[in-house]
């Protein structure tokens, strides 16, 4: 017994040129549906004489009420509009989710980045791409390195003042801003300054930010790897100290779109740092104290990734409900009871946990796991040069045991 697929959803891209700029063919599609999807300004772009069909706006929010709309509409031909290419930071992804992607068919247009790497002579594939539609203005932190160049996706007219208030205040204030306005259409413009000169007013609503990013002299130097300087974080001396966090993550070995528990967060370094290896990882810190856990979340918007989740405690209680972690890191509440087990027990297999400690009593339970489950066991020692009189000798830290393993399916 055959049953008839359900009509395929057609996702058109429209640009700030508006029908003159679609293709014959979306127009085709267009003209041929009977419900016609999108936003109120790509809605008003389409001339009623062409295409008559019923006009629905996105409600706000909008990907709640995406499954609702569209069961509502079964059966009818319907085309959603797009700004640009609709699989590129638009509304194609959610599509996909909701729908699934053969029940789509997708007609792109030119994406806004497209038009500004061709008015700027950048090549696209050489430039990192930081979208700020419904995303907080700190998560543009983390992409901030000298000589840089980075294209930003404004929500509105007031993005570009924002941005650049936030290249002063993180050192890149000689950044070259430009600012492409209605690309593609009659009334394209491109206004230019450095983010110290940027005026407070606003922008066109329909913008995208260019960045020649430049690193103000004694600016601090944010890296992108592993090992931030230690006084890039506010702490009370609650730290996983530099060198050794930087071999805490080489162990923890983050993957893009791997999630991590970071247990005892303390200043949350290690999920920062996690989060910051690739725009979609994650991360949960577990931080029983308030205080620290505030702290926590104060230096993830500083550093560029506001998106951690803070869990305030303690574990093993505060664990229950999490989603299950690719990885996870404990750097305090070792002795807690049932606090190793819940978290090897949550990891899959494959799953990575370390655990760091500076005391006899925590590493009698890592010498006990490493018995059990195997994997790595070191200890870890870092000296300082320090004046000694007239003359340099070295100041020993505290060493740090540290065990590291890999979850398998055999003996689990």
């Amino acid at each position: 017994m055959s049953t008839v697929p359900p009509p395929a959803i057609s996702v058109v891209g429209i640009g700030a040129d508006g029908w003159h700029g679609i293709p014959e063919n979306a127009r085709r599609t267009l003209r041929a549906a009977e419900i016609l999807i999108g936003g109120a300004r790509q809605l008003e772009l389409l001339p009623p004489a062409e295409c008559p069909g019923e006009r629905v706006t996105w409600p706000s929010p909008l990907r709640p009420a995406v499954p609702g709309l569209l069961a509502a509409h079964e059966g009818r031909s319907v085309a959603v509009l797009a700004s640009g290419d609709p699989m590129f930071y638009g509304i194609g992804r959610t599509l996909c989710e909701t729908v699934g992607a053969d029940r789509l068919h997708v007609l792109p247009h030119p994406s806004s980045l497209s038009y500004a790497c061709a008015r700027l002579g950048w090549p696209l594939e050489a430039v990192e791409t930081v979208s700020l539609v419904g995303r907080p203005l700190a998560s543009l932190s983390a992409s901030l390195h000298d000589g840089r160049r980075l294209l930003v996706l404004s929500a509105d007219g007031s993005t570009p003042a924002e941005v650049a208030a936030l290249l002063r205040d993180k050192g890149f204030g000689g950044t070259r801003m430009r600012v492409l306005e209605q690309l593609g259409s009659e009334r394209e413009r491109i206004v230019g300054a450095t983010a110290d000169t940027w005026p407070d007013g606003r922008s066109d609503a329909l913008n995208v930010i260019a960045l020649d990013c430049a690193r103000s002299p004694g600016a601090p130097r944010l890296g992108a790897g592993p090992g931030l300087p230690d006084e890039a974080y506010e702490h009370d001396g609650q730290l996983t100290k530099r060198y050794v966090r930087a071999t805490t993550l080489a162990a923890l070995a983050p993957a893009p779109g791997e999630l991590l528990w970071d247990v005892g967060g303390g200043s949350g370094s290690i999920g920062i740092e996690w989060m910051r290896t690739d725009r979609s990882c994650r991360a949960v810190a577990v931080e029983k104290s308030p205080e620290r856990a505030a702290r926590i979340e104060r230096n993830a918007t500083a550093l560029g990734v506001p998106g951690l989740r803070v869990v305030t405690g303690p574990a093993p209680e505060a664990l229950a409900g999490l989603p299950a972690p690719d990885a996870v890191f404990i750097g305090g509440g070792l002795t807690a009871p049932g606090l190793l087990d819940a978290c090897w027990d949550a990891l899959p297999t494959g799953g990575r946990l370390v655990a760091n400690t500076v005391t006899l009593e925590s590493e009698a339970l890592l010498a006990d796991r490493y018995r059990r489950y195997g994997g790595e066991l070191i200890r870890l020692s870092v000296a300082q040069a320090v004046p000694v009189g007239g003359f340099t000798g070295w100041r020993q830290a505290m060493p740090v045991t540290q065990w590291s393993v890999t979850k398998s399916g055999v003996g689990a």
